[in-house]
């Protein structure tokens, strides 16, 4: 199978997900994570099943991936998603070093049916103070501690 098809494969793995999650009145979003050619985590949307606001297909997926592959960094993976991704799951892609993101609707067809995102594009644009959640930063004398534990700690593990 050429890259190409491989990829219009993958993709319509996670548009599947995203299908059967909407079936199942779940969020309409699928995810899978490929390294060398093969799916090592899947995902569908999850919120309302697992009353969990940070179960979305691609965080579900890169949890199972990493679990998979017993690792907490997904380098030389890619991920196809069946939407583009909100910034919480882009964050976390981040976070997992993925290095590849393929997606096949556009944020804009998400926010269509009702699942617009530019409110916290905007708000993490915004100063604290001009949120629409309280935010307050309190000094606190332990407030480092935990930071100095760990720069202190010669067997810590990067990330």
């Amino acid at each position: 199978m050429s890259g190409t098809k491989k990829t219009d494969a993958f993709l319509q793995r996670a548009i599947e997900l995203a299908i059967q999650s909407a079936k199942q009145q779940g969020g309409p979003f699928g995810a899978v994570i490929v390294k060398n050619n093969k799916i090592i985590g899947e995902g569908y949307n999850q919120v309302t099943k697992n009353c969990d606001p940070s179960a979305h297909a691609e965080i579900i997926a890169i949890r199972e991936a990493c679990k998979n592959i017993n690792d907490y960094q997904l380098n030389d993976c890619t991920l196809y998603s069946s939407c583009e991704p909100c910034p919480m799951c882009m964050s976390a892609i981040y976070w997992a070093h993925i290095p590849e993101l393929v997606y096949a609707a556009t944020a804009n067809d998400a926010a269509k049916a009702g699942f617009d995102d530019q409110f916290i594009y905007d708000e993490l644009a915004k100063p604290a103070s001009q949120k629409s959640i309280s935010i307050k930063h309190i000094k606190h004398n332990d407030a480092n501690k935990s930071f100095d534990e760990w720069l202190s700690n010669n067997t810590r593990k990067e990330y």
